[in-house]
């Protein structure tokens, strides 16, 4: 088992109509220095977004949450960040934009495993 380090993570919010400000929780990326670790999660639940929105755009949607998963995971799938450090990737990420997907605040924990820790952000705050 490996030592407990600072983590920090946040939370990927749909926001199908920028103007209304009404949103849900999508996933979650997890940011940990000390085990040199950046990863990410998602989960669409397309009810909900329906309810928001009946004409919004779910293949988007999807391929927005999908693509900050490709750039956590890195290699070509991240393009132009395939070659940013972990840091740098998680920092990119959790940019404020006006998006549909939005990244939340920023929030810290410590953790012995990063990548589990993604798996319980997601049950606990997603799914």
């Amino acid at each position: 088992m490996s030592e407990r380090q600072v983590f920090e993570y946040a939370l990927l919010r749909v926001v199908p109509r920028v103007e209304r400000g009404e949103c849900f929780n999508a996933g979650v990326v997890v940011y940990s220095r000390g085990h040199s670790f950046v990863g990410a999660r998602t989960h669409l639940d397309e009810a909900k977004l329906r309810a928001l929105d009946p004409d919004a755009d779910i293949t988007g949607v999807r391929a927005a949450l999908h693509a900050v998963e490709s750039v956590c995971r890195g290699g070509e799938a991240a393009g132009q960040a395939a070659a940013d450090e972990a840091g740098r990737r998680f920092r990119w990420l959790v940019a404020p934009r006006s998006t549909v997907v939005q990244p939340g605040p920023v929030h810290t924990g410590l953790t012995a495993d990063p990548e589990a820790e993604v798996e319980r952000l997601l049950g606990l705050l997603v799914r």
